[in-house]
Order: C-alpha cells, then sequence, then structure tokens
C-alpha cells in the first residue's frame, strides 16, 4: 500500500469543525448560510501527487512552495499541525488564483521536459523512475491527473467551497 492523496469539497461548517477539532484558529472562516453539506466533489490522486507537484513547480514535497498557487493546488494552503497524517485546506478566497494558475499552465511542456533520472534524484514519491521505458506512459498519467486537478478546483470554484487534502 502506498501514500496516496484526495481532495475533497470542504463546506464552511466542515471547514470550522475540522480546525475546531485540531485545534486551529477559526476566526478567518465566514458563515456561509448558502454552503452545502452533501456536496459531493472530489479527486484520488493515488500514488502520483508528488510527481505532478514536481512537474508543476520544480520540486519535491519537501520544497512545496508557500504562496505559489500550482504548489498550493497539490498541497493546500494551510497545513494542519496536530493531525498523525498531512491534512490541509485551501479556503474559498484562495480557490480562484489557484484555478487561474492552473488554466494558465502548459501542462505539454512541463512534461515534454520531464526527466525520470530528475525524478528519481529528487526522490520524488513514487520511487517507480527506473524503468525509462515507462516515460511516456507516466507522462500520460501525469497529464490526466493534472487535467483532472484543474477540473477539481473549477468545480470547487462554481460551488464556493473550500479544499481538504489528505495525503496518507
Amino acid at each position: 500500500m502506498g501514500i496516496i492523496a484526495n481532495y475533497q469539497y470542504l463546506s464552511d461548517k466542515n471547514l470550522k469543525e475540522m480546525k475546531l477539532f485540531y485545534n486551529e484558529a477559526v476566526d478567518d472562516i465566514e458563515d456561509d448560510k448558502d454552503g452545502s453539506n452533501d456536496i459531493e466533489i472530489q479527486l484520488d490522486m493515488d500514488k502520483m501527487w508528488d510527481a505532478l507537484h514536481f512537474a508543476l513547480t520544480r520540486v519535491g514535497k519537501d520544497d512545496a512552495i508557500e504562496n505559489n498557487h500550482l504548489s498550493e493546488a497539490v498541497f493546500g494552503v494551510n497545513s494542519i499541525k496536530n493531525s498523525g497524517e498531512y491534512i490541509a485546506y485551501t479556503q474559498k478566497s484562495k480557490v480562484k488564483d489557484i484555478v487561474l494558475s492552473l488554466e494558465d499552465f502548459d501542462i505539454d511542456k512541463a512534461l515534454e521536459n520531464l526527466s525520470m533520472s530528475r525524478l528519481k534524484e529528487t526522490n520524488i514519491y513514487p520511487n517507480i523512475w527506473d524503468y525509462e521505458e515507462d516515460a511516456d506512459k507516466i507522462r500520460e498519467e501525469l497529464r490526466k491527473y493534472f487535467q483532472r486537478l484543474r477540473d477539481f478546483y473549477k468545480k470547487i470554484l462554481e460551488v464556493n467551497g473550500n479544499v481538504v487534502i489528505i495525503i496518507c
């Protein structure tokens, strides 16, 4: 079993409850009366989250870039400190910037220049980079995950929602 990333819609109410549970400040959450707890928008990135982050930013998980919308698309804006697994969230006020950055990003160009040996040297998860003959297949998989991630954030923007990211 590997480490997977899951992205989900989060209502204002559920974001507030999550932050309270983990003893995080909640004063920056507005109560949206129109927010819905029954909206189900999610994305399972499986094991390719770190490789996609590298394709977007040229750095791995240990060097996630603060205030970089492409990095935040994968790892969220705020991480929960009191959790045994990686949990982060992005509040609705940041989602539009992430969507715009994903729409402006040239994934084809980034993947064209993506080297399997560089992924290995940088210790990008998962450790599958020894198989150069699979490079085209891996690039295509990353392209699909990029498109799914972009579409996920677009849907979140449409419903004016927050995002929770769990990597475990």
